[in-house]
């Protein structure tokens, strides 16, 4: 019998000024390409997972140099920022149908700030180990 356990661990990065820059470039890029996906999928009215990596993918990929597990990552991102929208939407916050905050929010796609938090995992980063067994 195999049982797998997965453990979640909070770390902090201490990055060389190289390795922030970097860092930060790739989060600029990330967050510029869920605007760009965004603004697509409010176009196209493609919102269903799926529909987005299918349609998306590779021009995600080639025209912002993301890596793949990073433009899946922008994909789940912004459709889950949709998912929210509706919900909302569906709930009345936004205001009841017709009125002009809705129709403003409704005709407006999702915008991601630069800084904007972007999801990575271990596909995403990689460890190089010291003697100790710590990060490095």
């Amino acid at each position: 019998m195999v049982i797998n356990v997965r453990q979640v661990v909070q770390v902090r990065l201490l990055p060389t000024p190289e390795q922030a820059s970097a860092l930060g470039d790739t989060l600029r890029a990330c967050n510029t390409a869920a605007s760009w996906l965004s603004e697509q999928m409010h176009t196209a009215g493609v919102v269903r997972k799926f529909d987005v990596q299918k349609r998306f993918y590779a021009e995600l990929r080639e025209r912002f140099g993301l890596a793949a597990q990073s433009a899946i990552r922008v994909i789940g991102k912004t459709v889950d920022a949709y998912t929210t929208l509706r919900a909302n939407l569906k709930a009345g916050n936004y205001g009841p149908p017709g009125s002009d905050r809705r129709r403003k929010v409704e005709g407006t796609p999702i915008r991601f700030r630069p800084l904007a938090a972007q999801p990575f995992d271990a596909r995403c980063l990689s460890w190089q180990l010291g003697d100790a067994g710590r990060p490095t």
